[in-house]
């Protein structure tokens, strides 16, 4: 019975073998096509996460990672220890939920309104109106925000000193950090994260529409009951991605609006790893930091990805 069992298996995984390459030779150009994603990935992604092993270690460059000598959990230990921990971990977690609750509907909101624009080279000019910013360098960003938000001759401010006769330190004050950072994403990244609601938009069918509009349904609620759950599944599956990138708040964007003043309220997770890793040359701490905000992006992806599913949804995987 095994022998004969065994002899019906081999002629099955050699077909399954046979269809596999008539499947890569018939579709060749598309796995060709692959090639550089597949590279990039593993070049750029999962190349440097030989590295994380520095997180254990006390690295030196002149030892390398394997000469350097393993100290287990010493440097996460020193890490939630420090007192600046609660500061960093707050600090990039309410950026992170401004940036969830102010900026990632907004793209959503603006696909909706461009689907309803009706002039097509209006709703173009629109969309590459919108697109532009995410093309500027977030130095030329921060740059443009000083010119307008300094006291020292700022067009907002020249307009608030004319209005109320006062000016206001936008850039100094505190309490004005996480706004500004919002209001720069949004203004760079808002249009740019249209395209792929936009590309879900173009696959609804029409004839929902039109049968939808001969029962009555005016436009906001054929944007209710047809537009919003066609893309439901595309806006679920880009919040769990955003959830891997929670505590991703942006260094360069962060860095180049640090000022002494604002310290307190803008001091995150990257720009503490700068601090330490590249400045101070604390290459296993910064590492041990890293590697904790990279535990915390997977365990957000996988809890949200489970949840997507209990609600019925695809999920990522």
């Amino acid at each position: 019975m095994k022998a004969e069992t065994t002899a019906r298996t081999r002629p099955a995984a050699r077909s399954d073998k046979n269809l596999l390459w008539r499947d890569v030779i018939k579709n060749r150009w598309l796995y060709i096509m692959l090639i550089p994603g597949v590279l990039y990935f593993v070049i750029f992604k999962y190349i440097p996460m030989y590295g994380i092993t520095m997180a254990f270690q006390d690295y030196t460059p002149y030892k390398g990672i394997l000469g350097s000598d393993w100290v287990g959990l010493k440097h996460f230990q020193r890490f939630f220890g420090e007192p600046q921990f609660w500061t960093l971990f707050r600090n990039t977690f309410l950026l992170a939920i401004y940036n969830l609750v102010f900026f990632f509907p907004l793209p959503i909101v603006l696909a909706l309104m461009l689907n309803e624009v009706r002039r097509e080279r209006f709703k173009r000019f629109v969309q590459t109106l919108v697109y532009v910013p995410h093309f500027v360098s977030w130095v030329v960003v921060v740059g443009v925000f000083y010119m307008l938000f300094t006291t020292e001759g700022g067009a907002i401010n020249e307009l608030l000193y004319s209005l109320t006769g006062q000016k206001i330190a936008f850039l100094l004050e505190p309490g004005w950090f996480r706004s500004m950072i919002v209001g720069q994403s949004i203004w760079k990244e808002m249009g740019w994260g249209t395209i792929i609601f936009l590309a879900a938009l173009s696959g609804v069918d029409t004839q929902l529409y039109e049968a939808a509009r001969i029962d009555g349904a005016n436009r906001w609620r054929q944007t209710w009951h047809i537009t919003l759950p066609a893309i439901r599944s595309t806006i679920v599956i880009l919040l769990i991605l955003r959830l891997g990138n929670f505590l991703d708040t942006g260094f360069e964007q962060i860095f180049l609006m640090l000022t002494p003043t604002n310290r307190d309220v803008g001091e995150v997770f990257d720009t503490y790893v700068y601090t330490k890793g590249l400045t101070q040359a604390q290459y296993s701490y910064s590492a041990a930091v890293g590697l904790f905000k990279s535990v915390v992006g997977l365990a957000l992806v996988l809890g949200a990805n489970k949840l997507a599913k209990k609600f019925g949804e695809e999920g990522v995987y």
